[in-house]
């Protein structure tokens, strides 16, 4: 049997901005545009994503054996371009993302990441053989970042509660 989670529906809907959401007459023009479904033979389709969160299926979206449906788009905002109902498709992709995230779900990269940006206040920390190369070119060093100063920020959108830092 297959359940509503009406919680679902409304987070959607109250996170889509112009509330045009509920609009969507699955004309599949995002899909036939998208470069990911392109190059995975449909495989990833954002018209089944958002058809799925508009009816609140839940279980079609988390709990998959692979994330690949929600965590394939690029944000491209292709499908958003071309959306004749003005739908931010991408919007949606975002707050589904961030529920798959709550839910322990999100990619392990995806986490890593993002503890690796707040560790050291970087996506990629500076590596010796860097710093060595600028001082061969004679370019100045690069400041480092204030790392208290960006786990204050993340510390701001629960970051540091999510990677239970």
């Amino acid at each position: 049997m297959v359940s509503v989670d009406f919680e679902l529906r409304k987070k959607v809907m109250d996170a889509h901005i112009k509330d045009t959401l509920k609009y969507c007459y699955q004309c599949a023009r995002c899909t036939d545009v998208c470069p990911v479904s392109k190059v995975t033979d449909g495989r990833y389709d954002p018209r089944q994503i958002i058809l799925n969160s508009f009816l609140g299926l839940k279980e079609a979206i988390f709990n998959q054996e692979s994330n690949f449906n929600l965590w394939g788009c690029t944000i491209c905002d292709t499908c958003d371009e071309v959306c004749p109902q003005k739908i931010g498709l991408t919007e949606v992709f975002a707050v589904l993302r961030n529920m798959s995230i709550t839910m322990e779900e999100g990619p392990e990269y995806y986490t890593s990441q993002a503890s690796t940006i707040y560790d050291s206040g970087k996506a990629i920390p500076m590596q010796t053989a860097i710093e060595r190369r600028r001082d061969q070119l004679g370019l100045p060093k690069i400041e480092p970042p204030n790392i208290e100063e960006v786990q204050k920020i993340l510390n701001e959108t629960n970051l540091n509660k999510i990677l239970k830092k």
